[in-house]
């Protein structure tokens, strides 16, 4: 018999050195301690956005460093919308919200892959509207029902 694949990896698919690595080229980032810096402010803010099973779930699949930066934040009592989550992370970071959207967008291109499509769903599915495109998919409407 032949081992089944799991939807939940023991392991992380990937190293932190190697996330770190990834999240460099895909920001563009001269170094690799502003491509930390900036893993490090956005797994901190979905921490904070993010609960119950798919933060459990999503944690399992980062390297250790990258989930206990997730884990380690008390998840806010107020959900933020996509562009309220750009708008929070810049104002913690200190940054503008162009400088935090390409953050968000250098980590989140490497965490996709990592959760996986079935994860990603669900993790969407909890979210308010707007994460969809910070972590590069569609974000599809639904139809709202008509006025009578």
């Amino acid at each position: 018999m032949y081992d089944q694949p799991r939807p939940n990896r023991a392991t992380p698919a990937m190293t932190f050195d190697q996330m770190l690595e990834r999240v460099r080229y895909e920001g563009v980032y001269p170094t690799r301690e502003r491509a930390a810096e900036a893993v490090h402010h956005v797994l901190a803010a979905l921490g904070r956005q993010l609960t119950g099973d798919e933060r459990v779930d999503l944690a399992q699949c980062l390297p250790v460093e990258a989930a206990l930066t997730l884990t380690a934040q008390i998840p806010d009592t107020e959900h933020l919308t996509g562009w309220g989550f750009v708008k929070d992370l810049a104002a913690r970071a200190g940054v503008t919200p162009a400088v935090a959207r390409w953050d968000t967008g250098a980590v989140l291109a490497v965490v996709t892959p990592l959760a996986g499509p079935d994860l990603l769903a669900r993790i969407l599915r909890r979210l308010p509207g707007g994460y969809a495109l910070l972590f590069g998919q569609a974000e599809l409407r639904r139809p709202e029902p008509a006025a009578a």
